[in-house]
């Protein structure tokens, strides 16, 4: 099961995808984590894509192209995959659907999870993101136990550069021409599933699984 992600910045898509990874045991792969992890590493990759990154900016389609066909060669990734984050072009899906054939692979599903724009801009600019471990809180819905304290291993929550409000306005603003191209080319090829939701973490999931078991499974 080869499925793709689709959203704003905010609008839950890592964390169904984690919920999808669990479920049916296929990776879920954030290239927003594969350059936070460079990032973190202080890789020449990861010091070029924090400039980007840190200004609302996107990472250029050939550097994040060839990191996520890097990533679909993986062993893991035979079963499937859950890709959240990419595409955000309509060169990068492209170039997604030129290495799935060469892989032999097809893509089942992208599944568009929308969300109203006012609650995209709450979700960020109140995330919080352990410094550690990289899990994340929410100050409304769902708090650490300790303020500003990670619950999972005790590191320090902060707000990511990315989530603070100018930039968040900004990444909006760079992320919804492109996502409209996206939905358009995933809905020509009958690709699309379009879940609009302003509802819990839990009601989302159930959508959505009701949605793969009556296209795919």
């Amino acid at each position: 099961m080869n499925l793709i992600m689709l959203g704003l910045p905010g609008a839950g898509k890592g964390t169904q995808a984690d919920k999808i990874s669990s479920k049916y045991e296929i990776p879920h792969i954030s290239t927003g984590n594969i350059f936070r992890n460079a990032i973190k590493n202080e890789t020449s990759l990861g010091k070029k894509a924090k400039k980007i990154i840190d200004s609302g900016s996107l990472v250029p389609d050939e550097i994040t192209n060839n990191i996520v066909q890097e990533r679909l060669q993986e062993d893991d990734c035979k079963q499937g995959f859950i890709l959240d984050g990419f595409p955000r072009t309509i060169n990068q899906a492209e170039a997604l659907e030129h290495f799935m054939d060469n892989m032999d692979k097809k893509l089942e599903l992208a599944i568009y999870i929308n969300v109203a724009r006012d609650e995209l801009i709450k979700r960020l600019t109140m995330r919080r993101t352990c410094k550690n471990c990289g899990a994340v809180y929410h100050l409304e819905h769902n708090p650490p136990e300790k303020k500003g304290i990670c619950d999972k291993c005790g590191g320090k929550l902060i707000q990511r550069s990315d989530d603070k409000k100018e930039v968040v306005l900004q990444r909006l603003k760079v992320n919804e021409e492109k996502l409209k191209r996206l939905i358009d080319f995933y809905d020509k090829r009958d690709k699309l599933a379009k879940i609009n939701s302003n509802a819990g973490i839990d009601e989302v999931f159930k959508e959505i699984d009701r949605i793969l078991k009556e296209k795919i499974l």
